[in-house]
């Protein structure tokens, strides 16, 4: 048994969660075509894996955990940031469809979306690469096998789908007026792209930090 979990049927029923979690998520998030909905139910998946990693019962298992929540929270807002940038009082950018051609018409704003996806989808030199790594790393010291096979299908499942997203902005472009981007949203998105980079290739900082001052 895994250490803090002494109870057999309760670290059973715990996995039990992480990978429906995990499977639900993301196989709900594969048949959105709206990006909030889709977001949302990988949000689904995400915590999914997270409990895997508060399942090791380790202070290094607590610490991945805070790091894994420190970079999805700054993606995760990338990504809203971005939708709710190209929406206007009249209409939101929420279908997929509408970021057809993005990055033919705001190259800048796709760029730092598909980083987001990216992220998200734990693909090298962004911080959700990390994090998933940590995770990974963590989890099969820990033995959870199957948690981790579990969350590597997964993983390749939200990788479509985010793709998708991807590919849909660097197609033809669309037809769809897009509003203009204040300061104050390039600042913020040039913050985020920040963020996700710096913690993608030197996350080291953060994870001293973490390690001195969130574990008591």
């Amino acid at each position: 048994i895994i250490k803090g979990f002494e109870n057999q049927s309760l670290f059973i029923i715990i996995s039990a969660i992480a990978i429906l979690s995990m499977f639900v998520g993301n196989l709900l998030a594969i048949q959105q075509k709206n990006i909030k909905r889709l977001l949302a139910y990988s949000s689904i998946a995400n915590m999914g894996y997270l409990i895997i990693i508060l399942l090791t019962g380790s202070d290094k298992g607590i610490q991945s955990a805070i790091f894994y929540l420190i970079t999805y929270f700054i993606t995760t807002i990338g990504a809203f940031g971005v939708i709710s940038l190209l929406s206007t009082k009249y209409r939101e950018a929420e279908k997929i469809e509408d970021y057809k051609g993005l990055f033919w018409k705001r190259p800048w704003i796709a760029v730092v979306f598909t980083l987001c996806m990216l992220s998200l989808a734990g693909i090298p030199i962004t911080a959700g690469f990390i994090a998933k790594f940590y995770l990974i790393y963590e989890g099969m010291n820990a033995g959870l096998l199957i948690l981790i096979f579990s969350m590597i299908i997964n993983s390749v499942i939200g990788l479509y789908y985010y793709l998708r997203v991807i590919t849909t902005m660097f197609s033809s472009a669309g037809e769809t007026e897009l509003p203009s981007v204040s300061i104050t949203g390039k600042l913020t998105l040039i913050i985020i792209t920040f963020g996700i980079l710096v913690l993608g290739l030197y996350p080291g900082w953060l994870i001293d930090f973490i390690v001195k001052y969130a574990i008591l």
